[in-house]
């Protein structure tokens, strides 16, 4: 399932969208196997007792299905619900089913992206992505992450861009216009803090800069 579009602001677009890396899913398999492999040998050596025979049945049962539906089928929703996206403005961590979860990091606030891979991470293209960003949100690690060196670029170089987008779009807001340059001259002039001459000097300059 992609992540929802209807989240994104209007200029807004998804660069990466990923999910996580199957590795996340050994530990409930292994866990969901040992589960099963534990059932079959209870429940084919139970005691002729009647009374042991439905206390050991009956709890086995129990402690089973609690660590199948706690752990095992948790982390699977988990593993399914997630997505790691980056877009132009932004890197989003959004999981859960019914309960949801999500963080955001704006790309301006981003100070520093790392990723860690392990040797087997490495060997089949999982790891970390650690971003450190200004505020309140400090360090944050993103577990499980498909090809994290080629994720820390595209973190990187968009993080960049979009602080060079903000930088300039603030720089223009913040230059007058042409017609407010003449406006301030013009009352200058008429205060007798610039000369005529003065006045018409700078005025020549802005129109030639025009």
């Amino acid at each position: 399932m992609a992540f929802p579009r209807r989240l994104l602001t209007t200029d807004e677009q998804v660069i990466l969208d990923l999910r996580p890396h199957w590795i996340a899913l050994v530990g409930p398999i292994v866990v969901t196997i040992l589960v099963l492999v534990g059932w079959g040998l209870l429940f084919t050596n139970l005691p002729h007792s009647k009374v042991v025979h439905q206390t050991l049945f009956y709890g086995g049962l129990l402690v089973g299905t609690v660590i199948l539906l706690w752990y095992c089928l948790r982390r699977v929703i988990k593993w399914g619900t997630a997505h790691f996206v980056v877009t132009n403005e932004r890197v989003i961590h959004r999981q859960g089913l019914i309960s949801k979860t999500s963080m955001e990091i704006p790309l301006d606030r981003i100070q520093n992206v790392r990723f860690h891979q392990a040797v087997f991470e490495r060997m089949i293209g999982a790891g970390d992505i650690i971003l450190e960003s200004a505020g309140e949100q400090g360090t944050n690690t993103f577990s499980d992450i498909r090809h994290p060196e080629t994720t820390q670029k595209v973190i990187y170089e968009h993080a960049e861009s979009f602080t060079m987008r903000m930088q300039g779009g603030v720089q223009q807001q913040a230059a007058p216009s042409m017609t407010q340059e003449l406006q301030r001259l013009a009352d200058l002039r008429d205060r007798g803090a610039i000369t005529e001459e003065e006045f018409q000097t700078q005025k020549a300059r802005l129109l030639g800069s025009g």
